[in-house]
């Protein structure tokens, strides 16, 4: 099973290891800070000894990375994983961005079903099943979202069961939610947002979020 790092120290940009497999380009490594795309969050940027990742990705309790064709590592190597962290970090806010603006649009459209989600380092987005636009919400949800980050309110994270590998974020007051991404340490690293309505289709609502830098 690869640790995962980034859970605990998710300001930790770079790691020694020890590569635990490799299948021709394939490699996994004992810890990681190299997240891999998940619940909607893409991946990182970076290296594993000095090898740009093409791809990273889980399986099951394992990340495995592939790296260029014609690499010389193997397995028993001490490696230094590096990431992008200007990347890192742009993608924590807006992943946490993202999950204030759909606890509070939970909390003004009750019953609301989310569809889809997807966190890039430049803005990030939730899908609605809905026959109305949310538009008429966002006002409120950029005002109380503004008043979460201007609170600077802890982010606490932790396991629900370690061992399956599932965690949540916490903010007191606010909202509880089970969540394997990687986050800010407070709600004031966010800062504002500005939202911004997309219909992709009969019965579907997009909202996009982009930060207020």
């Amino acid at each position: 099973m690869t640790q995962k790092v980034f859970w605990s120290a998710p300001y930790q940009t770079e790691l020694d290891t020890v590569l635990t497999q490799v299948s021709g380009d394939q490699v996994q490594v004992e810890q990681t800070v190299f997240f891999a795309f998940s619940g909607g969050q893409e991946s990182d940027a970076g290296t594993i000894g000095g090898y740009p990742v093409l791809l990273a990705e889980n399986q099951g309790m394992n990340i495995v990375y592939t790296l260029p064709p014609g690499h010389t590592l193997k397995v028993g190597d001490r490696v230094t994983l590096r990431i992008d962290w200007d990347r890192r970090y742009k993608l924590m806010r807006l992943h946490f961005a993202a999950e204030m603006v759909l606890q509070l649009v939970y909390k003004h459209r009750p019953g609301i079903e989310r569809i889809g989600a997807h966190i890039s380092p430049d803005k990030a987005r939730i899908d609605f099943a809905s026959e109305t636009s949310l538009a008429a919400l966002f006002p409120v949800i950029e005002q109380e979202a503004g008043f979460l980050t201007k609170d600077d309110r802890p982010i606490l994270t932790a396991f629900s069961d370690e061992q399956a590998g599932h965690r949540y974020w916490e903010v007191e007051g606010f909202a509880r939610m089970a969540c394997g991404g990687t986050h800010p340490r407070s709600t004031a690293e966010v800062g504002p947002v500005r939202l911004k309505r997309k219909n992709t289709g009969k019965g579907k609502e997009r909202i996009e979020i982009t930060l207020v830098e």
